[in-house]
């Protein structure tokens, strides 16, 4: 697998809707990619569930030595981030591009699609 690996999220990570973005970054993980990279462009609703989702695996991919990066937030989302104060915390970019250029990664596949629900 890919150093890096762009997982596109679709729908709602909310309670009971995030186990598939939870599978998606650990079998990542597990199959040897080292950053992960949340593409949340398609992300429609995010909740304290889905938040803690998002610091969880920010904890678990810095904790093997990787970064886990989110990109696309919507200004709904931002705007929950940084009432969270996690805005700082979390490497946000615009576009995919940019967030893979920063890991100097340009031309990595994507990982399937999970539908968050």
């Amino acid at each position: 697998m890919a150093e890096t690996v762009v997982i596109d999220v679709t729908g709602r990570m909310t309670i009971g809707h995030d186990a598939k973005v939870r599978d998606a970054i650990y079998a990542a993980l597990d199959g040897g990619a080292r950053n992960i990279l949340m593409n949340m462009e398609r992300v429609t609703k995010l909740d304290s569930s889905g938040i803690g989702e998002l610091v969880a695996a920010h904890t678990t991919v810095r904790g093997r030595g990787g970064r886990f990066l989110l990109v696309g937030l919507s200004e709904r989302l931002a705007t929950v981030l940084q009432i969270t104060n996690l805005l700082g915390v979390l490497e946000t970019f615009d576009t995919v591009d940019s967030a893979l250029e920063a890991l100097g990664a340009l031309g990595v596949p994507a990982a399937p699609e999970p539908d968050a629900g």
